[in-house]
This record gives C-alpha cells, structure tokens and sequence, in this order.
C-alpha cells in the first residue's frame, strides 16, 4: 500500500497522524523530491524521510507538529532565511540538503446525532458537507463510543430524551446539544437533576440546541445546530488534543545533530556516560579527540 493510500485510510478512521513530504533536494541526499513519510502520534514511522541524519530530527518537528496542530517547512542542511521556515543544520558526512513539508492531519469532528427525522438526516449530511464524519443513531447503546471530538446531538422529539441526553453527559463528547423547546429542555435538565446529576456536568448541555433563528422547519433546525457547533469548535471550546510521545534524543557533540539512541549503531562510552553519533565519521572524530568537545558527558 503506498503512503498516499495508507494516510486516506487512517484519515477515514479517525486517526492522527504527520505526513512529511520531500519537496526539494540537493545531492548527495537520500532523501528525493516527492518522497512521503507518515509519522505517528508514537514516533513510527511508515513510508521515506531520508538518512540517518535527517530522521530523528524531521520525526521530532512532526511529532511537535501533531502537538500543536501547526504545519512546518523545515530546511535541513543549509541556511534558509525565508520567514517561517525553519532551519536544521546538518553536520554529516553528505552535503545533500532537503526541504521536507511536514503537515498535521487531525482527525475531523465526530457527529452523533441522535433521532430519527428530517432533521436529523439534514444534520448529518450538513456535518458531511463540512467534512465531519456523522452518523444517525437510534439506540443509547451507540452513544457510548463518543470520543473526545465528538458531538452528539440528543433529538429524539421526546421518545428519549432523557436517559440519551444522561448517556451523552457520561462520556467525555466535547459537545453536547438537546433540541428541543425551552419548556421541554427545562424539563429534561430537572429530570437528570432528579438523578443527581451535578449542576457542573449540566453546564455541559447545549439546550435548546442550535443558534436561535425563531420558528423554524426541520431542515432549518438542523442548520442552526450546525452553525452552533462550528462556532463551538471555531472558539476552541472543543479543540481535540493529540497526546504525542516525542523519544528522548540525544545530542552529537560532533555535527549538534539529533540522535535518537535507539536507532543509532554509532556510540562510545566516555566520562561514566555514553556519547550517540549521526554517523561513523563523527564517533571518529570525537574517539580521536574527545576533549575538542567539552559538551559531551
């Protein structure tokens, strides 16, 4: 399965993850134009990024990337002054040098609408259009699996309202909207009241769901609730957080390039500690002069 197919895939799923791509090369590099890697929020890599050299370091930029959901061009191997390119020097025994895109894809919000009406099949092709991924639900049991960037919407037009929207407020959905009229809402909310649900998990509720457009049809209903979440989620009250596990790197004293020391086969054990080298010339240079580089343990 080539790169491009796999990230469709893991995009269709849900799942997070960088995609690095090579958009520019100079020889000697391994690295060449149009060569693609997916990086994932674990630090694996799937697909081509290049040398050793080069490696660890563009997996740790994406991995950053994927934290605080911002694209990077990176410039690895000569001085690049454009604004908002960032620079990384290579010491290494090549003098190749590549740019390499690296771009977040975060998984697109989760709409759970529950309900069966014409609006909620609007709704779900509203969310559609937007590029979320949504669904129409008819059973409590299929609220459950509500992540944390999901929406769920209680509207079943008062079959069960109630123990939908208790099941909504037990998961951790970033949003959670009831339609319905006031009167009915209040109703609702006293209900879980009832059940000693807490006033701060009732904040949680959006009700009654949707921007208030006045007496409305169904269709438009389910546009005005669309419009409330993507305001919601424009203000960054349901922004997703990707946990990363960005790998402890270790630092050539040689070239200053990053090393991550359980891939790299080029070490020696100095001063009561071990010293991580990008490549062989560099452990010889340091074997044979190791107090030319005070930086080293």
């Amino acid at each position: 399965m080539t790169v491009l197919r796999k990230a469709a895939r893991l995009q269709e799923d849900g799942q997070a993850f960088a995609l690095a791509t090579v958009t520019w090369s100079r020889g000697p590099s391994s690295g060449k134009g149009g060569s693609k890697a997916i990086i994932h929020p674990d630090g694996r890599v799937e697909g081509w990024l290049g040398g050793a050299c080069a490696a660890p370091t563009v997996v740790r930029l994406a991995l950053e990337a994927l934290g605080d959901g911002e694209a990077r061009l990176l410039m690895l191997g000569e001085g690049d002054r454009r604004p908002g390119v960032t620079d990384v020097a290579m010491a290494c025994d090549s003098e190749g040098a590549m740019e390499v895109f690296v771009e977040p894809v975060l998984p697109s919000p989760h709409v759970i609408v529950v309900g069966s009406s014409p609006m909620t099949e609007t709704l779900r092709r509203l969310a559609e259009v937007v590029g979320w991924r949504a669904e129409v639900v008819s059973e409590i049991g299929d609220i459950g699996g509500a992540a944390d960037r999901s929406y769920i919407v209680i509207a079943t037009q008062g079959h069960f309202d109630e123990p939908a929207l208790e099941a909504a407020l037990a998961t951790p959905a970033a949003y959670v909207g009831l339609v319905a009229s006031q009167k009915r809402a209040s109703s609702v909310m006293a209900w879980l009241r009832g059940r000693g649900v807490c006033e701060s998990v009732l904040t949680r509720v959006h009700a009654p769901a949707g921007v208030d457009l006045g007496p409305t049809t169904h269709e438009e209903i389910a546009v005005s609730v669309m419009a409330e979440m993507v305001a919601f989620r424009a203000a960054g009250a349901g922004a997703q957080v990707v946990q990363v596990e960005i790998p402890a790197l270790a630092v050539d004293p040689v070239c200053g390039m990053s090393v991550d020391p359980s891939e790299s086969r080029f070490f020696s054990d100095h001063a009561g500690g071990r010293v991580y080298f990008c490549a062989a010339g560099c452990q010889s240079a340091f074997e044979s002069e190791p107090s030319a580089y005070p930086a080293a343990p």
